[in-house]
């Protein structure tokens, strides 16, 4: 079953590529002015000392860096969205190590052709992970997240939706999601809702995107993404009653042409993973529950667009 999964994932993800092809198999000068291209690098900075304070504190430093390129083609009734999204972020207190706060890689494409004014034949590529060992701290001997432990790759057929500029929604029934976790030790704990000793998870189901990109003001930028996957295969007949929930929300405020401040918000919530959690009696236990990561920052920017 699992061999059966993997060839539709391999054939899924090879849809957009075969697709994109023009029947020369070249790109020619027309064609290459039908792309843009955009890219940002932000790097915020936040330091706080104290010396004498009698209210209490504690000295800290912390760096985080990202950076965003895409490059997106529109010709005719056709459209081919690509991005790559990277960030990573360390914080130090006092005299603890170095530890790292953010730790984010994904990639998307997505190629479509209309079907109508706003409705288009689309199939989506979605893969995330990250860069760096991940602790849950304050215990810092014990790895619990790597790179491509875990890994997730989603790819999809269905339709995408596009009633405004700034606002897509896309519905796929046919959905693959495939959970890698390619680390031995984490393997073998069946972390990340892949089974014991397993280093591959498939799963077939539905899923719903939504993204919206908008300057709503001036230089205030809002730029939200929601994904539901729902499993078809799933063998706990509970479980498919949830959804798997990845939503991302930001708000850019460009200062001036070189600083800008963020707020930022992800939220996760996956059935299949379990984290420790305290039930009312005071006793561990695991279970799923909701993921959340919250940021602000201010800090340098320098973007392009072609």
């Amino acid at each position: 079953m699992k061999k059966n999964y993997a060839i539709l994932l391999i054939l899924m993800m090879a849809a957009p590529c075969l697709f994109a092809q023009n029947s020369e198999g070249q790109e020619t000068e027309e064609e290459e002015k039908n792309w843009v291209m955009k890219g940002s690098a932000q790097q915020n900075l936040n330091q706080l000392t104290f010396t004498n304070w009698a209210a209490g504190g504690e000295n800290s430093f912390s760096s985080n860096s990202r950076i965003r390129f895409s490059a997106d083609y529109n010709q005719e009734n056709v459209s081919w969205e690509n991005s790559v999204d990277m960030s990573y972020g360390v914080i130090k207190i006092e005299d603890n190590p170095m530890r790292k706060n953010t730790d984010r890689i994904e990639l998307f494409s997505k190629y479509g052709r209309k079907a109508s004014s706003r409705v288009s034949y689309s199939s989506v590529l979605n893969f995330q992970t990250q860069f760096d060992r991940g602790y849950n701290y304050p215990n810092d001997s014990v790895v619990v997240s790597r790179f491509m432990a875990p890994g997730f790759l989603t790819l999809s057929l269905g339709l995408d939706y596009k009633p405004f500029d700034y606002l897509s929604i896309f519905f796929s029934p046919a959905s693959g999601k495939a959970t890698f976790v390619l680390d031995d030790e984490l393997s073998e704990k069946g972390v990340f809702g892949v089974d014991e000793g397993d280093k591959f998870k498939p799963e077939f189901g539905a899923l719903l995107r939504l993204e919206f990109e908008k300057e709503v003001v001036t230089n205030v930028d809002v730029k939200s993404r929601l994904i539901l996957f729902n499993s078809y295969t799933d063998p706990e007949a509970s479980n498919r009653k949830n959804s798997d929930v990845d939503w991302t929300f930001d708000i850019d405020f460009k200062i001036n042409s070189f600083l800008t401040a963020t707020i930022g918000m992800h939220l996760l919530y996956d059935d299949a993973i379990k984290i420790e959690k305290t039930d009312d009696q005071g006793q561990e236990y695991l279970g799923p529950t909701t993921q959340l990561k919250q940021n602000f920052g201010i800090g340098l920017i320098y973007s392009f667009e072609r």
